[in-house]
């Protein structure tokens, strides 16, 4: 059960993270990402840090490297994932993204000496499929943002390995505690480097602000880090790869947004694979 509870967790913080996509993509208009990203997880580490005291076990150096380390490849998603938006379109960097799909089970496999069960096997190439027929509308042009967002790809996979495997030994709490701050730190330095103040006031920022801190990211990042105990990398990927279905379905009933017959085609074939990516391997049945 430990299991399907962990799935229904990630898929409703995947749901969240979808929402919101529209609602940051408005605010940043308005202001520099990284102001943005900094204010965001500065409260978001405000909010999350009497958490951790309260909850938290155990706090200690292996616990300090490893949230640092989870809040580097962290923070590398979001800014590499904005800068590829200057270059491409968001179709693009979508489906660039979605990318951890592949990367996760591939790296996992290089680098934890996991096999690759046949039912992940087919759902990667079910979600894939999906996620470029959702994303890239059946076409993909390869350009300089395009590289930025496999890269923002590479650190998603990276930081989901991280996150399945420090979470098994560390306590949970402060290495989310640990890693929103370094992400905040990170965006903070990037605005300055920017010639960005952080602490400015702006009122029509509040609400994407609690949005985005409280759901988005405390709430999202207990449950990605807590329930990552009970599922594989793999399959923490495949649910996350539905956050352009729940974008676009948002869109749909906010902005009165259609798909078309390619985007409805991708977000089933998606919704498919993240189905089959929770049935037990044969093999491991036999």
């Amino acid at each position: 059960m430990n299991r399907y509870k962990a799935a229904i967790l990630l898929l409703t913080t995947t749901f969240f993270w979808g929402v919101t996509f529209t609602v940051v993509k408005q605010a940043i208009e308005s202001v520099d990402v990284f102001v943005f990203l900094a204010q965001r997880f500065l409260l978001a580490s405000a909010l999350i840090l009497p958490i951790g005291l309260y909850k938290g076990r155990q706090f200690n150096t292996a616990v300090l490297l490893k949230g640092m380390i989870m809040g580097v490849l962290l923070f590398g998603a979001y800014a590499l994932q904005t800068m590829a938006l200057i270059y491409t379109s968001a179709s693009n960097t979508g489906f660039l993204t979605g990318l951890n799909v592949v990367m996760v089970p591939l790296l996992a496999a290089l680098v934890l000496k996991q096999r690759i069960s046949y039912t992940v096997k087919i759902a990667v190439l079910l979600s894939v499929a999906g996620l470029l027929l959702l994303c890239g509308n059946g076409s993909w042009v390869l350009n300089r943002g395009d590289l930025l967002a496999a890269l923002c790809a590479v650190c998603v996979s990276l930081h989901l390995i991280c996150t399945g495997e420090f979470v098994q030994r560390s306590d949970f709490y402060w290495l989310t505690v640990v890693q929103l701050g370094v992400v905040a730190l990170l965006s903070c330095a990037g605005a300055l480097v920017r010639g960005k103040a952080v602490l400015i006031w702006y009122p029509h920022l509040i609400i994407p602000l609690l949005i985005c801190s409280i759901i988005a990211t405390v709430f999202a990042f207990l449950v990605q880090t807590s329930m990552q105990r009970y599922i594989s990398h793999t399959n923490t990927a495949l649910i996350f790869c539905t956050e352009p279905v729940f974008a676009a379905l948002y869109a749909w009933l906010v902005l009165n947004e259609r798909l078309g017959i390619y985007g409805y085609a991708g977000a089933l074939l998606i919704l498919g694979g993240m189905m089959i990516s929770i049935l037990p391997d044969k093999r491991s049945l036999q």
